[in-house]
Order: C-alpha cells, then structure tokens, then sequence
C-alpha cells in the first residue's frame, strides 16, 4: 500500500513537476519571441531610414547629373555656334578672296595682251631701227649686232668695276676700322722703348797715353787684341778714347769688357790680352744665358729647354736695321698675345710664336739661311709645338701661313719694326730702297713719272691719260701694288697712289 502510495505520489509528482515546466518554458518562449519581434521591428525601422537616405542621395546625385548635362549641352551649343560664325566668315572671306582672284586674273590677262601688243611694237622698232641702222653705217646685222654687243660688254664691265670698287672699298675701311681697332688695343696695352743700337763701341781711356800701350811696339798688341777679339780697335784722335767696330755685337761686348779690363790692369801683352779676351768671353756667355732667362721669365713663358734660353740671350747682342732683336721679340710676343685677345685665337701659342720669331737671327752670322728657315731648324730641335714651328718659318712668307697666329706674329713683327724711331737705316741703302720702288713704278707701260714720298711708305704714280683709262688706272695700281711685294723688301706697308688726270689747254685770242 505503501508503494502505490509513494508511485502514485512519484506520479503526481512528476505530472506536478512536468506542468510546472512546460508552463515556465512557454513562459520563456513567450518572451523570447516578443524580443526577437522587438528586434525584427527595429532592424526594420533601420532599413527603412536607409533606404530613404538612399533614395535622397539617389535624387541629389540625379539632379547634378542633370545639371552636369544642361551645362554641357549649353557649352556645346555655344561651341556650335561660334563654329556657325567661323564658318560664315570664313565662307565670307572665301568669297572675297574669289572675287579678287577673278578680278587679278582679268587684270593680268589684260596686261598680258598689253605687254604681247608691246613686244610686238617693239620688236618691230627694233627691226626698223637695225635697218636703219645697217643703211646708215653700211654694216651687215651681224657686225652691227657686234658692235652694240661690245658696247654692252664695256658698259657691263664698267658697272662691275665700279661695283667691286664699292665693294673692296666698304669691305677694305671696315677691315682697316676692325685692325685698327685690335691693333690698337694691342698697342696700348704694350708700348716698348725706342732702341737704336750703333755698330760702334767707344771705350773711355783715363789719358792719351794709354793709346800708345794699347797699340803697342810695332802694332803688336793692338793686332793681337783684333785677331782673338774678331774686331776692329780704331785709334784716332779722339780725346782719351779708343773704337770698336764690329758687326758683330757679342764680339763687340767681349773686345768692350777686355779693353776695359786691361786698360784698368795696365798689362797689356798678347798672352794677356788673350786671357782677358777669354775671360770676358765666358763673362758674355753667362750674361747672354741671364739675359735670355730675364726675358722668358718677364713673358711669363715657362717649359723652354736651358739651351734655347742661351740662344734667346744671344739676341740680345744682334740688332736689325739698329733695332736691338731681344726687344724687338719681347715686343712681338706681347702685340700677338694682346691681338690673340682681342680676337679669340690661342694666346700661349701666339705669345710663344711672337717672342721666338726671329730665334733664327741668333746664329745667321754662323749658319748660312734666311732667318725664317733657321729658326725653324731651331725650333724643332729643341722640340716646340708644331703651330710654333710654322708660326716661325711663314712669318717673312718663306711658306704659306696657315694659321691665325702665324698672321700675328707677321703683323705684329711689321708693327714693331715699322714704328717710328723702331729702327734706323744707312743714307745709301735708303736711296737705294727709293729708287727701286720708282723703278717698279716706272716699269709699267703708260706711266708718266712715279715717285716714291713719305720715307718710302708711298709710292705716287703718274700716268698717261691718252693711254691709260679709269679701269686700266685701277688694275695698273693692283699690279704695282703686286710686284713691290714680290721684288722688294721693306718694312710695314707701302701705298700705291695712282693718280690720271686729263687737262684740256685752250686761249682765248
């Protein structure tokens, strides 16, 4: 009894337990299910708001579109017009431009048809007036035609002549303002001392009686003294004072510094005057090699071999037409580095070629050649650059220069040595150099008298008027102008002024 109890209360207890729980899950089901409707309505109203956002962004967005579009289509209208308007002017100027074709074409085909009617006049005129012309003359057309033809020749050789008259003397006035101008430039930039050197040195004697010592017994130390000096000693009455003449200056600076010495001494016998003799001689060499590396170094000239600078220094006894060459080349380098300056050519190569030009004068008392060529030989030996070596042998035109600077050192050389007080000149070979220059002049046919002015820078020729003409007068002067450079030598230029001139005499009676 007790166990169907206590199964029956198990039962009810479970029936209790179970209602108990069913209740409570349906309960929570409940709940649930209003919370995930709440959630439902919620996600619900959040789509809802975007999709209005979106439907306003999508109205914003389609009217800028549209907007965009008006815009374009109002620029394209605008466009469209304007290209309307071009058209239309251009259509308008098309127009224009065909109508003033039409009208030129109607004018040129008239003026055609009036140039073909006066080319027939003319020509007509032409083959009258040749009639007339062969009836007058008594001349067949062929002659005739030659003769006008040799009239039109003279006429168009006439016009050339002065065409190229005009135009050598523009082309020759602004070469002389541009040479001028460098020139100029380059002279004021160097302007050297006026150097005349003699062929005589005086050296002073303290009395009269020295003169007998000098001259010694029956000549004998005077004779020895010119045999080992290479120099004439003169003695005359000149008061406390002896000569020595020599062409050669470093003979002469040697025969200076031994009588000197001895006439200070006061032994003077043959073995000693050739002891002094060779002492100065070593003295004069040591002074040529300073001499020679004083002038480098004052031209700023660097990379010369020592025994190029010894020759160098030999220049400083030589001189040329009086002119002193050691200067006269110092002066030549810096006229060609000042005009190498001036318009644009390689300074170094000009200075260097200026200052060595004349090196060949060095040894051409020794080595017979023209200067030119010498130093040339010189150069390459000691190695110089070829544009050196040319500059130097084509200076004096021995050969053809082919650079710029070898034109320098030329103009530059006639520059230095054609200033006045440059160099000095003996009486007779200056006659002599004007003499010849009229010679030239007068050589030529149809000249009346030349004469030679201006210390031989001009020549003045006076010619025929019979025999010579305007053209011929040009070309006489060419060809003088010609054959000066190539018979005579001189420093600078020399002008050639022809001169014809007609006089015509009538009197009155």
């Amino acid at each position: 009894m007790s166990t169907i109890v206590f199964l029956l209360l198990l039962v009810i207890a479970a029936a209790a337990a179970f209602a108990v729980g069913f209740s409570w899950q349906r309960l929570i089901g409940k709940k649930a299910f209003e919370a995930k409707a709440e959630e439902t309505h919620r996600l619900l109203d959040k789509a809802k708001a975007k999709v209005r956002e979106a439907e306003l962004e999508a109205k914003d967005k389609a009217i800028k579109i549209l907007e965009e579009a008006k815009r374009e289509e109002t620029n394209t209208r605008r466009k469209l017009d304007e290209a309307d308007e071009r058209l239309v002017k251009k259509e308008n100027t098309l127009d224009e431009r065909t109508r003033q074709l039409d009208q030129a074409r109607e004018q040129f085909t008239h003026q055609q048809k009036d140039l073909n009617h006066k080319q027939t006049d003319l020509d007509k005129m032409i083959a009258e007036e040749q009639i007339k012309l062969s009836e007058i003359a008594k001349l067949s057309p062929e002659k005739a035609k030659e003769q006008v033809l040799k009239h039109a020749e003279r006429e168009a050789a006439e016009d050339i002549e002065h065409l190229v008259r005009k135009i050598e003397a523009e082309a020759k006035e602004e070469a002389e303002k541009r040479a001028r101008k460098v020139i100029g430039h380059a002279i004021q930039k160097y302007a050297g001392d006026v150097v005349s050197e003699a062929t005589i040195t005086v050296v002073q004697l303290p009395n009269d009686e020295m003169k007998g010592r000098i001259i010694g017994r029956e000549g004998r130390n005077i004779n020895a003294f010119e045999r080992a000096a290479g120099v004439d000693v003169i003695v005359d009455d000149s008061p406390s004072a002896v000569l020595i003449s020599g062409f050669d200056l470093v003979r002469r600076e040697i025969a200076k510094r031994a009588m000197e010495e001895l006439v200070e001494d006061g032994r003077i016998q043959p073995a000693r005057i050739e002891e002094i003799i060779e002492k100065a001689r070593k003295e004069v060499n040591t002074l040529m090699k300073e001499m020679g590396e004083k002038a480098v170094y004052g031209m700023g000239i660097t990379g010369l071999h020592p025994d190029l600078i010894k020759i160098i220094g030999r220049l400083h006894f030589r001189t040329s037409y009086g002119q002193n060459v050691l200067q006269h080349s110092i002066e030549v380098g810096y006229l060609c580095a000042a005009m190498a300056e001036e318009i644009g050519a390689d300074t170094e190569i000009a200075k260097k070629a200026g200052f060595l030009h004349d090196i060949g004068k060095a040894v051409d008392h020794e080595i017979t050649g023209t200067h030119p060529l010498l130093g040339r030989d010189i150069a390459k030996k000691y190695g110089l650059p070829p544009e050196i070596i040319h500059a130097i042998e084509a200076h004096h035109q021995d050969v053809e220069q082919k650079t710029v600077e070898a034109m320098l050192v030329q103009v530059a050389d006639a520059i230095s040595g054609g200033r006045p007080g440059a160099r000095s000149e003996a009486l007779e070979s200056y006659i002599k150099r004007l003499k010849e220059l009229e010679a030239v002049a007068d050589g030529f046919a149809g000249v009346e008298k030349s004469y030679a002015i201006q210390a031989g820078r001009e020549v003045r020729v006076i010619v025929k008027p019979g025999e010579i003409d305007d053209l011929e007068a040009n070309k006489l002067a060419k060809d003088i102008a010609k054959k000066i450079e190539e018979n005579l030598q001189y420093p600078g230029q020399i002008k050639v002024n022809v001169i014809r001139e007609q006089r015509v005499i009538e009197y009155a009676r």
